[in-house]
């Protein structure tokens, strides 16, 4: 994955990022060097909660870890929670907000037992020649994440909060020797803030660890039916084959239903097993805090639905272990669908799945365009999907929300989507027109992914397909990275405009009295609409214009161009009229190409006449032009 020189190096041309998983996945990116603007994106999202996390390099694989006495972190001891500072051991999973955390932590580890691959352990360092994490008396430590749209370095030291038993206040495994999940929880806390922790979901937790590509499945969706048969299957299979992560979470649950099922309120298990046996679909879950388990079917306490031949298909006998409270138990998916419609699936697919990834980092500032884009989508950044593919293949695109303090993870008030249209590749203005071929959902969860699927239609085996990104009530400046990975080869490109910056201009106009004329149905008023006249002044035929009409939301509103006179002698297919088409709303544009220089009018109206009020119209141009009143 591209990453850009630590922020001390910035500058240094021959220092190279390190593709981390180079060895693992065979992902290729076919875009240049990043940018200087990619750069300065990524810089700034190297700042988390007030402390530095620089981009992962192949030098600090080289990061010394010996010293003559034990490493302190100078950034301290991390700050704990106010329950934590005052509880016991017996309650120590109930005092970091990070069941998530933990729930991503366990399946990761039931995949690397799995399938003998190494994954979350192989981002603690120092490692052995195998990989493999190794103790450091000296007590320095560093993981990598992957955070706002990088691999990052952590430099932590092995202090650990404790009780006035020192028995551990912090999450850790049954095996006294082990460290590991101590650590990387810790690590995990520090860029959060301390263990005080505002809490977060599986796929974004997952995601860190593991770079893997997070999908959020939500039984039941206002404006999407759910198939539960069609997607049980989907993750069944692909779970078997080590190509997706699983954790789930609990709706809000009043207390009278946590104690009836067992399950915790917004909370979020692991998923350790999927089995369709005898008709039945079974799931086995950890609760993160090892107590507490489900009680309803197929639970351990259920006497009526457990047979000898699930005991036997499972290996796992329900009377031996219904004393033992470990936060493990098997439930059937039917159950979940059934009496949860707020359950999620937090999926996190392996991105070796796809041959090609390419990625852009790159910023919207709150003051470019209108804080609602309801009606006009054209400030909105903009990117081309070019598909180079004959045959089916399928294209994942993940807008990632770079977040840099821990209010924003507590209070999360920042809402993206992402709009997909097939319209050749070409900027968007109009929500509707043509209708998107995928209509995001506004999240305000750092991640938001859209799943295509392409034919390869599009001309000669390409397709062009354009991204918008879209905020509710944008107020803040917003960094990202937006990242493509896909079955086959493709291209992304920021969609520039032509027009120049110097060569833009608004006007306020307004409808009143008699120059309120209406549409050209009103044939005697029709004329007496106000009118300006535009002069392009280079005598070529390469002009490029874009003209905007604004109004009242309550007014529908149009213009029409027309050519008085050109600079250029028989010019081919010279332009003559044109309009902005149906009659919107508040608003309406029209963009021309490659039109020959010369003198043209523009006449603003609204459909019904008699509609006083006022308007702005805006043309930017790729050359020089003058735009005066006339009427």
């Amino acid at each position: 994955l591209p990453s850009p020189p630590r922020d001390k190096i910035i500058d240094d041309e021959q220092q190279q990022p390190l593709d981390i998983d180079q060895q693992n996945i065979n992902i290729v990116d076919k875009r240049a060097k990043l940018s200087a603007h990619e750069l300065v994106v990524l810089r700034r999202g190297s700042k988390i909660n007030g402390r530095d996390y620089v981009p992962f390099f192949a030098i600090d694989l080289k990061e010394r870890f010996a010293f003559q006495t034990p490493f302190q972190d100078t950034a301290g001891y991390l700050k704990l929670g106010i329950v934590m500072a005052l509880s016991y051991f017996s309650i120590k999973q109930d005092l970091i907000s990070d069941c998530s955390f933990v729930a991503s932590l366990a399946v990761s580890v039931q995949y690397e037992k799995k399938f003998n691959k190494h994954l979350v352990t192989s981002i603690i360092y120092p490692q052995n020649n195998k990989g493999e994490p190794v103790y450091n008396p000296c007590g320095k430590y560093m993981v990598r994440f992957h955070l706002n749209g990088v691999w990052r370095k952590v430099i932590i030291d092995d202090y650990l909060p404790v009780d006035r038993h020192n028995r551990l206040l912090c999450s850790a495994t049954t095996n006294k020797n082990e460290i590991w999940v101590s650590l990387l929880e810790k690590a995990y806390m520090k860029v959060m803030g301390g263990y005080d922790f505002p809490g977060s979901n599986s796929t974004v937790d997952l995601h860190a660890l593991t770079g893997w590509i997070p999908e959020l499945l939500t039984l039941h969706h206002s404006d999407t039916p759910f198939d539960k048969d069609k997607e049980f299957d989907r993750m069944f299979e692909r779970f078997h084959l080590g190509h997706v992560l699983i954790t789930v979470a609990t709706p809000t649950l009043s207390t009278e239903d946590e104690e009836r099922s067992g399950l915790v309120s917004s909370h979020a298990y692991a998923l350790l097993d999927m089995r369709k046996i005898s008709g039945h679909k079974l799931i086995m879950l950890k609760n993160p805090w090892s107590h507490l388990e489900w009680k309803g079917n197929f639970s351990d306490h259920d006497s009526t639905n457990w047979t000898p031949e699930l005991v036997k298909a499972l290996n796992y006998d329900p009377k031996l272990q219904v004393d033992i409270d470990n936060g493990v138990f098997w439930i059937d998916y039917n159950s979940l669908c059934k009496c949860y419609s707020k359950f999620n699936f937090y999926l996190n697919w392996n991105p070796s799945l796809f041959d090609y990834t390419t990625v852009i980092h790159n910023t919207w500032s709150a003051r470019q365009g209108p804080v609602k884009d309801l009606y006009n989508l054209g400030d909105n950044p903009q990117y081309c999907l070019r598909i180079n593919c004959k045959k089916k293949a399928s294209v994942w695109v993940l807008l990632t929300r770079h977040i840099t303090e821990r209010q924003d993870f507590a209070v999360n008030r920042v809402f993206i989507t992402l709009f997909v249209y097939k319209n050749g590749g070409h900027r968007q203005y109009y929500p509707n027109d043509p209708k998107p071929l995928q209509e995001g959902v506004k999240t305000n969860s750092a991640h938001y992914l859209v799943k295509l699927t392409s034919d390869g239609t599009d001309g000669v085996g390409q397709s062009f397909y354009t991204l918008v990104v879209s905020q509710y009530e944008k107020n803040v400046d917003i960094y990202y990275s937006l990242r493509v990975y896909s079955t086959c080869e493709i291209s992304l490109n920021e969609i520039q405009d032509y027009y120049n910056a110097k060569y833009q201009q608004e006007i306020t106009g307004k409808w009143e009295g008699i120059s309120a004329g209406g549409c050209q149905n009103n044939t005697a008023t029709y004329k007496n609409n106000p009118l300006y006249q535009l002069v392009l002044n280079n005598s070529e035929a390469n002009n490029y214009l874009k003209i905007e009409l604004r109004a009242p939301k309550q007014y529908q509103v149009g213009f029409e161009i027309l050519c008085k006179e050109t600079k250029v002698s028989n010019a081919a297919g010279q332009f003559q009229n044109a309009d902005s088409g149906s009659y919107r709303p508040g608003f309406c544009l029209l963009t021309l190409d490659n039109i020959p220089g010369g003198t043209y009018t523009i006449r603003p109206a609204t459909f019904d006449s008699g509609k006083e009020g006022p308007f702005f119209l805006n043309i930017a141009s790729s050359h020089h032009y003058t735009l005066t009143r006339i009427q």
